[in-house]
């Protein structure tokens, strides 16, 4: 009876030693450079999310001279690239990752109070904790800010794509700010115009998940509010948010597009990946590097209503979460002056 009863005490101190474990590496940390890195270019986060595939077609080239034209070819290779680093936090200016905070936060906060106080005379303030208590009508109602920063290791694709033909180069810049939501003022706390668009009125459409029995909340109008009972989906919803827009050129907001505007390096013609949908792991997939580093990417949106919550132990005392956006490249070398034709016959992104 005594060692039944001692063994079962140290099964219980065993269990609540692992919940207590789970609930520490659950609380954001400020993610380096360094770290954002080496997450990125871990084997597992690769055989996950570079999907790299050779060949999956054909480019056809035509080259023409003084003595005729000659047809070549050259095999296509696709993976995805790891462009952003997409960030929502709790703070103006205090992003989870270490560097840009310090590089681009001072201007944030000095930039979005003036930017308010010149529309209503009031501070600027902060998003909700999710231990925060709010009237009983805007009881999940949260707020967070939202960086969309070019990820350090573009710079890495973008060097060995024009050295060794079986790598895309990205066409996010390594560090550049293409959103700081803060500055995005009148879009990213308004919702104007937005919130007068069609995506943004009518119910079920651009849903993150399926509508209606399982959608953390929609696209539109893109800002930085969410009505959500999980603080780690509010924060997944503004990092898709940010997503869609700096994937696209001629958004009402105040950000830089990641669409390509350099040509390719080396001699490489690429196929630039679509813009981000949500739902649509062939147009981009998010790999999380804060609270939790898993080492793997997925699309947001799960369907957790019959199982497990997918925001089981991201929870995080800070608000504060991040992720690595994944987008599909495809690329070729030039055997030619002008590119003809393409043939694929692998169906990629998978």
């Amino acid at each position: 009876m005594t060692a039944r009863l001692g063994t079962a005490m140290r099964s219980r101190r065993s269990a609540l030693l692992a919940v207590l474990l789970l609930a520490e590496a659950a609380r954001a940390l400020p993610v380096t450079t360094a770290e954002i890195v080496a997450e990125t270019l871990h084997p597992a986060t690769l055989a996950s999310c570079l999907k790299w595939t050779y060949p999956i077609g054909l480019c056809i080239w035509l080259t023409c001279g003084p003595f005729g034209c000659v047809v070549r070819t050259s095999l296509i290779v696709g993976h995805y690239n790891p462009d952003l680093v997409v960030t929502g936090y709790h703070r103006v200016g205090e992003t989870p990752w270490v560097e840009m905070a310090a590089l681009y936060g001072t201007t944030q906060k000095a930039a979005g109070q003036a930017l308010l106080a010149s529309l209503t005379s009031t501070f600027i303030g902060e998003g909700n904790r999710p231990d925060e208590t709010f009237a009983r009508d805007h009881r999940d109602l949260r707020f967070k800010e939202s960086d969309a920063i070019g990820h350090p290791a573009a710079a890495l694709s973008r060097f060995l794509g024009s050295v060794y033909p079986l790598l895309c180069p990205s066409e996010a810049a390594a560090f550049a700010p293409y959103l700081l939501s803060t500055p995005d003022l009148l879009a990213w706390r308004f919702a104007l115009p937005e919130m007068v668009f069609p995506e943004a009125l009518l119910p079920g459409v651009r849903e993150i998940g399926t509508w209606p029995l399982n959608t953390w909340q929609a696209v539109y109008p893109r800002h930085g509010f969410t009505t959500q009972a999980e603080d780690p989906k509010a924060g997944a919803v503004v990092a898709q948010r940010a997503g869609d827009v700096v994937t696209r050129v001629g958004q009402p907001h105040v950000y830089l597009p990641t669409v390509a505007t350099r040509p390719a390096p080396g001699n490489l013609h690429v196929f630039w990946p679509p813009p981000l949908r949500e739902n649509d792991r062939k147009t981009g997939i998010w790999q999380m590097l804060t609270p939790l580093k898993p080492k793997a990417c997925e699309v947001f949106g799960q369907n957790d209503t019959t199982g497990p919550s997918w925001a089981d132990w991201k929870s995080d005392d800070s608000g504060d979460y991040g992720w690595t956006l994944w987008r599909p490249y495809q690329c070729c070398r030039r055997a030619g002056q002008i590119l003809i034709g393409v043939i694929r016959w692998v169906d990629w992104p998978p």
